[in-house]
């Protein structure tokens, strides 16, 4: 018998909802997914806070969420809350709205925020749940706003995880102002984007995956600009296998834009047209760093990820 169980992960840029049955061996069936641009890290890294308008509208996002929990009698909640709230002095005031709102499915539930290595170890089991494990070791790599987890796991589970400081809000905010970007702000991004990164590769042995595998919002917007889909189809995007070279072309396209012409792609969410170019910048630094250590060519692009780990937690 399935059990209906709902995944809510609160993010610096988005927060998203997933509702599934949860079967006997730890399969899932989708009941509804979605994802809401709510930007509650705006700010954040030069603020040291949550911004007001910020935790409300997470809030009427998280309202919605609920409510769909409730019409679809969801039984079990889990929700985690990453970078943005691990940096902010006033996360109490989002974490007592969060039990408000939550507490109408379970009471007392509220989200919880997780380290950066769990919130790496639950990206890695969403991800890599539908691949053989003859493609393996593989690296797992999330690429959120505000940070950037980097996996190293196989069949047998998690062997090193590290959760860098650096995510396309992040770099955007810190580098990127002018639109489009200035070559030396581009140079500070990729500069910025290599140092954090290093620090991860400094504690995940790369070198041993053979299969490099992106999940999250930048790296599937990416992979939908690259396939030139005429909008955006989750399951065209769904484990696409992208050479290197095809997905360097695509970055350095996306930094030059300007933000007129990132938003004429259908593609590309709203919330993330002026984001797009950072989360680029940091793809690209990692396509480099995954060929030049390991010898990978291409990236696998899941459109599973931390939230189905999550779901995978609760069952």
């Amino acid at each position: 018998m399935s059990d209906r169980v709902a995944a809510v992960d609160c993010g610096t840029n988005s927060i998203r909802l997933l509702i599934a049955d949860a079967e006997p061996g730890g399969h899932l069936t989708d009941v509804h997914r979605e994802m809401r641009i709510v930007r509650l890290g705006k700010g954040v890294d030069a603020t040291g806070e949550l911004n007001p308008e910020a935790i409300e509208r997470t809030r009427l996002a998280l309202r919605d969420y609920v409510d769909r929990m409730i019409t679809t009698d969801v039984n079990r909640v889990r929700m985690v809350a990453t970078s943005a709230t691990r940096d902010a002095r006033n996360r109490d005031d989002f974490f007592g709205m969060t039990e408000q709102e939550l507490g109408r499915v379970v009471p007392g539930a509220r989200a919880e925020v997780i380290s950066g290595d769990e919130e790496a170890r639950l990206s890695f089991a969403g991800a890599v749940g539908e691949l053989s494990s003859e493609q393996g070791p593989f690296v797992v790599v999330d690429l959120g706003g505000g940070s950037t987890e980097v996996v190293l796991g196989d069949a047998s589970g998690v062997h090193a995880a590290y959760s860098a400081d650096i995510g396309c809000v992040r770099v955007t905010e810190r580098c990127l102002q002018d639109n489009p970007p200035t070559p030396e702000q581009v140079a500070s991004a990729r500069f910025f984007a290599s140092e954090r990164l290093a620090q991860a590769f400094g504690k995940v042995p790369v070198d041993r995956a053979r299969t490099w595998v992106g999940v999250a919002g930048t790296i599937t917007t990416l992979a939908a600009v690259a396939l030139e889909l005429p909008e955006y189809d989750a399951e065209k995007i769904h484990l696409t296998r992208l050479p290197l070279d095809r997905v360097r072309r695509v970055c350095e396209r996306l930094i030059a834009m300007n933000h007129d012409e990132r938003a004429a792609h259908a593609v590309i969410h709203p919330g993330r047209v002026d984001v797009i170019g950072g989360g680029a910048v940091i793809t690209e630094v990692l396509a480099n760093e995954f060929a030049r250590r390991a010898g990978i060519s291409e990236l696998v692009v899941s459109e599973h990820d931390i939230l189905d780990g999550i779901a995978l937690s609760i069952t």
